[in-house]
């Protein structure tokens, strides 16, 4: 399996069932036939997590994603990882985290507004939910339905004034719509990225398809009571699930300033531009870049693993030992020993940035592990 860790893995398109209305855009932006909405709503993009009730499906490892090799097998993912975990993760990334990649990556059409949630901190995670990691999480907008019923927006944050004692009131009464009015209401733009910090309310609202970079949990707190009759059981579900949220208000325009995360650039040259979606400054737990590329451009050797969704275009990369074409819609697992890799735009891609540029570009989405941008 050394080879492996030498060449891009190229991901098996998946769509993954989560129960809620969407899907049409996701197949639309992969160029599929027939694009309808169902009920696998989201593709779990170079996924080595499982959801949390996998075992409910055949096979039980809903979630995994699945590569393709040269060969033409189809493998997981996760088993190739744990094949050769340091060739493909990095020995510096392995020695800290071992055979995980510590990230998960998602692709998310949603049709209508999900449910108000939030995700707990990693304290919180241990010790009521026993998982090491809690769900930071970003939005990267890819895009937005111009058929939605109602102006595609996201709601992020509680509002100036919140207390848990309001919320809680709420919670008890099962009041919804006024819980909601405590949170932020913002337009869905294509091209921004959104900061999704532990335990803050938000909803992905009607009408937003988005890139999702987290922690690999699925765990989801939610905003209703789930009483069983069990007055110890209930009290506890209660306590989490309040307990789960961070009370902290803010302002409309300090809000956005904590959480809409405009982009950095980290490189501009000839042949590209690369910008930093989000990064340290925002959470170690993850990362992402965006590269447009015009020409030739390298990809960073970072000395682990990328999760590439290639976003806008067509072209190729290069690297020791071969070249592969990509095209909107792909998905790839760049290995750590992946070598003197280089991007390039086909010379006939009329294909514009759907995200602000104005040039014709071939356009990648990076996600990284802990602590790499």
């Amino acid at each position: 399996m050394m080879e492996i860790g030498c060449r891009p893995v190229m991901l098996v398109n998946n769509r993954t069932y989560r129960g809620y209305p969407g899907g049409r855009e996701l197949m639309r932006f992969r160029g599929e036939t027939n694009p309808v909405d169902d009920l696998c709503p989201e593709a779990w993009v170079g996924s080595t997590t499982l959801t949390k009730d996998h075992d409910l499906h055949p096979g039980g490892r809903l979630g995994h994603a699945q590569a393709r090799l040269e060969n033409g097998d189809i493998i997981y993912l996760k088993d190739l990882v744990d094949s050769d975990p340091a060739g493909l993760l990095g020995k510096r990334h392995v020695d800290r985290f071992g055979p995980d990649t510590a990230v998960l990556v998602k692709l998310l059409d949603a049709k209508k507004q999900l449910g108000l949630q939030c995700h707990p901190d990693r304290a919180f995670a241990k010790s009521h939910f026993h998982s090491d990691y809690g769900k930071v999480e970003c939005w990267y907008v890819l895009g937005i339905r111009d058929d939605s019923p109602v102006t595609p927006y996201l709601l992020l944050g509680f509002r100036e004034g919140i207390t848990r004692e309001a919320f809680e009131i709420l919670y008890r009464a099962g009041d919804i719509p006024a819980m909601e009015k405590w949170c932020h209401r913002i337009p869905a733009k294509v091209g921004d990225m959104f900061h999704v910090g532990a335990g803050v309310p938000h909803a992905i609202g009607p009408g937003c398809f988005v890139i999702e970079v987290q922690e690999p949990s699925d765990i989801t707190v939610g905003a209703r009571p789930h009483h069983i009759g069990d007055p110890d059981a209930d009290r506890a579900f209660d306590e989490r699930t309040l307990g789960s949220y961070h009370y902290d208000g803010r302002s409309w325009d300090e809000n956005l300033k904590t959480w809409l995360i405009p982009p950095t650039i980290l490189r501009m040259e000839t042949g590209g531009i690369e910008s930093r979606l989000i990064g340290s400054e925002q959470t170690t737990f993850f990362g992402a870049t965006r590269l447009r590329v015009t020409g030739r451009f390298a990809q960073r050797d970072t000395g682990t693993f990328t999760i590439v969704i290639v976003v806008n275009g067509a072209g190729g990369l290069e690297f020791d030992g071969g070249h592969i074409h990509v095209r909107q819609g792909d998905e790839l697992f760049l290995p750590a020993g992946l070598k003197n890799a280089v991007w390039s735009m086909d010379s006939g891609n009329m294909a514009f940035s759907g995200t602000g540029g104005t040039k014709p570009c071939l356009e990648v989405i990076c996600s990284y592990p802990p602590d790499v941008v």
